[in-house]
């Protein structure tokens, strides 16, 4: 393991889970910032993480589905984000 691998932060780490998605199992690694990004979106919008990136799988085209994911994570910080900044209730 190279000295930067230790030294990361936790939530730097990959965790790889298995999930099934439209009918087919597959595996995703992400950092565990993600996942629990993930879990705390998918409990916003009343869903489990599965169909979260189902959904996200759906509308992702030629995209990598792990880079499909990481930017759909960062757009939603960065509309609660503009929400806060605009006074709005964020969804």
């Amino acid at each position: 393991m190279s000295r930067e691998a230790r030294s990361a932060p936790r939530s730097a780490a990959i965790d790889k889970h298995s999930l099934t998605i439209a009918g087919h199992r597959t595996s995703i690694s992400l950092e565990r910032a993600f996942w629990e990004d993930l879990r705390e979106i998918a409990a916003r919008g009343g869903c489990s993480v599965a169909a979260l990136i189902a959904e996200i799988d759906a509308s992702r085209g030629a995209a990598n589905l792990c880079s499909a994911i990481r930017v759909y994570v960062l757009a939603a910080h960065r509309s609660r984000v503009g929400a806060i900044l605009n006074n709005v209730p964020p969804r």
